[in-house]
C-alpha cells in the first residue's frame, strides 16, 4: 500500500513538470520555425511583417486518418501589446484542425504561419475557436522582398496564411481551418487559466521562461508596428 501511495505522489509531483517540458519543446519548435521562415530570401516580406498585429506559429501540422484529408497541429500566436505600439507580448497557445484544407498540402507534415493584419482578426483570436474563410477572411499570403503583385483580395484579408512542406514554402487558403485556444496547453505553460486578452493586448504581461526564444525571435524581425492599427 505504501508503495502504491509512493507511486501515486511522483506521478502526482512529476505531471506538471512533465507538461511544461512538452510545451517547452512546442515553443521552441515554433520559434526553429519562424527563424527558418524569416530568414529565406523569397519569404514573407517583411513590410507585411511589420504591418502584422499577431503573429502565429504552428509547426509540424500532421495528417490524421479521417479518410478525408484532415490535419491537426498545436502552436502558438504572439501579438503587439499597447494598442499595437508596444514590444510583443507573451504567446497564447492554439491548436489547428479540419479536413477540408487537407488535401492543398498532401500528405507530409507542413509547418503554417499566419500573420494577423486588423483588429478583425485579433478579436478571432479572443474566442475560444473560429472558422477560417467564415469568421475571419483568410488568403495566401504574397512572398518575396515586394508585394507589389499581391492581389486586392490578400491586401484585404484579415489573416494572410503560409505553409512549408517538403521543402516548399509559399502562400496557401486555408478556408474551413478552426483555430481553437489551447486551454490545457496554456495551463500547462502558465500554471492556471489565463485571460487571452490580457495575454495578447494588455502591456507587462510577464513572459514565461519557455517563451522568451519566440518572442525575441519576433521582437527582433519586426520591432516596430508600422500598420498604423489600433487594437480594441
Amino acid at each position: 500500500m505504501r508503495d502504491v501511495i509512493f507511486a501515486a505522489t511522483l506521478l502526482l509531483s512529476t505531471a506538471p513538470a512533465f507538461a511544461q517540458v512538452k510545451e517547452t519543446e512546442r515553443l521552441d519548435a515554433c520559434r526553429d520555425v519562424l527563424e527558418e521562415l524569416l530568414n529565406i530570401p523569397e519569404g514573407i516580406p517583411q513590410n507585411l511583417l511589420d504591418k502584422a498585429e499577431c503573429v502565429a506559429v504552428i509547426p509540424s501540422v500532421k495528417k490524421f486518418a479521417l479518410g478525408f484529408g484532415g490535419r491537426f497541429g498545436k502552436g502558438a500566436v504572439v501579438c503587439r501589446t499597447n494598442q499595437g505600439s508596444g514590444p510583443w507580448g507573451p504567446p497564447l497557445m492554439l491548436s489547428i484542425g479540419g479536413g477540408s484544407f487537407g488535401a492543398q498540402i498532401g500528405g507530409q507534415a507542413a509547418d503554417f504561419i499566419f500573420l494577423v493584419m486588423n483588429p478583425k482578426g485579433i478579436d478571432s483570436l479572443l474566442k475560444s475557436q473560429f472558422t477560417l474563410g467564415a469568421d475571419a477572411s483568410v488568403a495566401a499570403g504574397p512572398k518575396g522582398r515586394a508585394t507589389e503583385a499581391a492581389t486586392d483580395i490578400a491586401m484585404r484579408a484579415d489573416i494572410l496564411s503560409y505553409s512549408r512542406t517538403r521543402g516548399l514554402f509559399a502562400g496557401i487558403s486555408l478556408e474551413g481551418a478552426v483555430i481553437k485556444q489551447d486551454k490545457d496547453g496554456n495551463v500547462n505553460l502558465y500554471g492556471e487559466r489565463v485571460e487571452p486578452r490580457d495575454l495578447l493586448l494588455k502591456p507587462g504581461q510577464p513572459i514565461p521562461p519557455a517563451a522568451r526564444g519566440l518572442v525575441e525571435a519576433i521582437q527582433k524581425h519586426s520591432p516596430e508596428n508600422l500598420s498604423g492599427d489600433k487594437h480594441l
